[in-house]
């Protein structure tokens, strides 16, 4: 993959989008003002280790300049979070607030979708708004939290965090967790990305249903 374009000469495409990969993410956005085609470049030095993954770009990423601190915002962000080569989540974002420095992305409309090292997506989660860390790959949902399984657990809370090294969910607020085989309440907890193993220190109320353990 080529280094990216200088910005003098450069003519930023009315639209444009980035391949839809492993570790891409895809805008798609008119350019309107010269600071957005200024900020292009700065952001596309930094992009630039995530596309080298993808196999190239299609046209150079389109990103609009913001007003507050942000120093870019992206549209249709789609990121996947790998171990040693293997995918174990999927991050969505309607909106993505990005900030160079500390390497964190604020999002609006989040979905994060879970595999296990097999490939078997364990759990999909939805949240109002979070942050990403891309040094880190850690992440923060806030704001009616809901969390499912493919074999109906379900997880509810108002802030989840995912912990890449570790591959564990945490939360520090209420939640309620309901299961086929039980139902779970109390203020903070623990689990695995499948919600296999929800644990609290907290515990509010508590029901084994009868007949449906596992």
């Amino acid at each position: 993959m080529t280094a990216g374009p200088s910005e003098q000469g450069h003519q930023v495409p009315e639209r444009a989008s980035v391949r839809a990969c492993p570790g891409c993410v895809r805008v798609l956005r008119r350019a309107r003002t010269a600071s957005a085609r200024r900020g292009l470049v700065a952001l596309l030095a930094w992009t630039l280790p995530i596309l080298a993954a993808c196999g190239g770009v299609d046209t150079p990423p389109t990103m609009t300049a913001v007003n507050d601190s942000a120093d870019q915002v992206l549209y249709e962000l789609r990121h996947n979070l790998t171990s040693e080569g293997v995918l174990r989540a999927h991050l969505e974002a309607d909106t993505a607030y990005f900030f160079q420095s500390a390497q964190r992305a604020d999002l609006v409309g989040v979905t994060v979708v879970f595999y296990s090292p097999e490939g078997r997506q364990t759990s999909r989660l939805t949240s109002e708004t979070g942050t990403y860390d891309w040094r880190s790959g850690n992440m923060d949902a806030r704001g009616n939290v809901v969390a499912v399984t493919p074999d109906n657990r379900r997880l509810t809370t108002s802030m989840l965090r995912y912990h890449r090294a570790t591959d564990q969910i945490s939360g520090p607020n209420d939640f309620v967790f309901d299961a086929p085989d039980r139902h779970l309440e109390g203020e903070s907890f623990t689990s695995d990305p499948e919600f296999k193993n929800v644990v609290t220190t907290r515990p509010r109320r508590g029901v084994v249903r009868e007949g449906r353990r596992p």
